[in-house]
């Protein structure tokens, strides 16, 4: 068990070396990147570790978030220009809408933040909708990521 978490965690190390010497496209380039410096990768122990580590997607490459990936003030400074607009849709709705194809790294973003407010999210391209407790969370909410992503209110 030891060795394993050890394993994970050079492995882990390995990729935020990648991303940050390199520009990685895809899952598959990086398993192969990996492989090639000795580690057992597939796809889906990539995909978990990326998600680990919050490394987030950038139109067509992945960045790694600056300072303690663990952080999620964190997370959002390497996401802090993905952000367009925040909105509110009814009491308990927030509608955020990203450039194309950052909706899911905002996303998880928030939810790995862990906001008492937050219900959950759910993320497509360019658009995450935020269900929120109650019309009072929605506004702490909304107040928190217009603040977080310098956004005005629409």
């Amino acid at each position: 068990m030891a060795a394993e978490l050890h394993h994970s965690v050079s492995r882990r190390a390995a990729i935020l070396r990648i991303i940050r010497d390199s520009t990685v496209h895809n899952q598959d380039e990086l398993v192969k990147s990996l492989r090639k410096q000795g580690f057992d990768a597939t796809q889906s122990s990539v995909s978990r570790d990326l998600r680990e580590l919050g490394v987030a997607k950038a139109g067509d490459h992945y960045i790694v978030p600056q300072g303690e990936p663990s952080l999620a003030v964190d997370h959002f400074d390497a996401i802090a220009n993905f952000v367009t607009q925040v909105r509110i849709a009814g009491d308990s709705l927030t509608v955020v809408k990203t450039t194309t194809g950052t909706a899911q790294s905002v996303a998880v973003a928030i939810d790995r933040s862990d906001w008492p407010e937050v219900v959950g999210t759910i993320s497509g391209d360019d658009t995450i909708f935020i269900a929120t407790v109650d019309a009072r969370a929605q506004r702490k909410l909304t107040t928190r990521l217009r603040e977080i992503f310098r956004i005005g209110d629409a």
